[in-house]
């Protein structure tokens, strides 16, 4: 990956959406280059263009973050997890916490719900450390491309 691929990721996650007839010209190539770029590092699995839905938009008002301690293998519970709705996704770790689930929510109350109903009662679930967060704009999907 050199400095004009980072370039045209740099520019996809502040607008996913771009025409490559305005992503060439940011990043030095023509159109037609940059839609090669791009094609090229797909078909490399280098990068992925996908849509991410904002939870506030989609009537989601509770958000958490969910570690969870598990006893044995934490991929049953991870994939247990993704069976439900409210799960955005899961990521397995090597810490504190065996796995970290991010979950939305309608409100509060459906938040407290189903952290209580549905995932405790996972079995393997030995703990739960829930880390809400409220409000507009929780989210922000940038990484250092270079």
């Amino acid at each position: 990956m050199d400095d004009i691929d980072r370039a045209i990721l740099r520019e996809l996650q502040t607008d996913g959406r771009i025409a490559y007839a305005d992503l060439g010209p940011k990043v030095g190539l023509s159109a037609s280059a940059a839609r090669q770029r791009l094609q090229r590092l797909i078909d490399a699995k280098a990068v992925q263009v996908v849509g991410v839905t904002d939870p506030m938009a989609m009537g989601g008002q509770a958000m958490a973050m969910l570690g969870i301690a598990v006893d044995g293998d934490p991929r049953g519970v991870a994939d247990e997890l993704a069976r439900h709705g409210e799960v955005v996704y899961s990521v397995l770790t090597a810490g504190g916490f065996d796995l970290f689930a991010e979950v939305v929510c309608p409100g509060p109350r459906e938040l407290l719900d189903f952290v209580n109903d549905t995932v405790r009662p996972i079995e393997g679930v030995k703990h739960i450390q829930s880390f809400p967060y409220f409000g507009i704009h929780t989210h922000r999907f940038f990484w250092d491309v270079g």
